[in-house]
């Protein structure tokens, strides 16, 4: 398993919530390979190169510790530490770390890759600091999640013709994921969310030419489900009367006479798979 752009950006965003929320001054991480191999690709206030792209196997240092266990993993002086072994000790010294924690980020109950946050000095971490690092691993696991979700039922909507089986289970992801979107607090998860649905429709090739505001599409994406009005209210955390005027305004801008009409109407301008 190789980390693809998205994904990269992923880890960034939650090495700098790592760093915020702990006020360690270096953070890196990365993702599984085959073979139970780590890879660290993404640094974050690091002053040298010495652990880019360092392979680390499961069950060797503090990171291949970490994904052997699958849980949280600290030390408080790592090349003096003997709770772990020292194959890295090097990239480790050259970048004048002593004090290091490590976290697993675990997606369906296998590890998928490890965030790191370190100290120059030897100073013990955990409590709080702790919490904060298995909060930000929480969080890519989550935007993972959605990512993996979003590539399968599109590869899934490629393949298929758009009337089988496949085509209902997409879109009925696409209004599960509609309705979640608000719910979500965090501005940059929600964003990736929304993203992920846009993936599952012609949305995302491009700009349709009827425009939609999100709340009327969360709407159609419900009566698409075949939901009621009350249904739709309640799964959207609004009330019925809201649910009719989206709808009806979402009716009027692409000229549809019917809920069934407004439906075909916006999937043939991109907004609905």
């Amino acid at each position: 398993m190789t980390t693809d752009a998205s994904d990269a950006v992923e880890i960034r965003n939650a090495l700098l919530r790592l760093r915020r929320g702990t006020g360690l001054p270096v953070a890196f991480g990365g993702l599984m390979e085959a073979g139970q191999r780590m890879r660290i690709s993404e640094l974050s206030g690091t002053a040298t190169h010495a652990l880019r792209s360092l392979a680390v196997t499961s069950g060797t240092g503090l990171g291949g510790k970490t994904v052997a266990l699958s849980r949280p993993c600290v030390v408080t002086d790592y090349s003096a530490s003997r709770q772990i072994s020292h194959e890295y000790d090097a990239p480790v010294a050259a970048e004048g770390l002593r004090s290091v924690l490590a976290v697993p980020v675990v997606v369906r109950h296998r590890v998928r890759g490890v965030l790191y946050g370190a100290l120059r000095t030897a100073l013990p971490l955990g409590g709080r600091m702790l919490d904060v690092a298995v909060e930000a691993a929480r969080d890519l696991e989550r935007a993972l999640v959605v990512r993996d979700e979003a590539r399968t039922l599109a590869a899934e909507a490629t393949a298929g013709d758009g009337t089988g089986p496949g085509w209902e289970q997409v879109r009925e992801a696409h209004t599960a994921l509609r309705a979640l979107a608000p719910r979500i607090a965090d501005p940059e998860l929600r964003a990736e969310l929304l993203g992920a649905c846009a993936l599952l429709t012609a949305e995302s090739a491009g700009s349709p030419r009827v425009r939609l505001a999100p709340r009327e599409v969360d709407v159609l994406a419900c009566v698409a489900a075949g939901a009621t009005n009350a249904v739709a209210a309640e799964r959207l955390g609004v009330t019925p009367e809201t649910v009719k005027g989206y709808l009806r305004s979402a009716m009027r801008k692409l000229r549809a006479r019917t809920r069934g009409e407004a439906v075909v109407a916006a999937r043939r301008a991109g907004w609905l798979p």
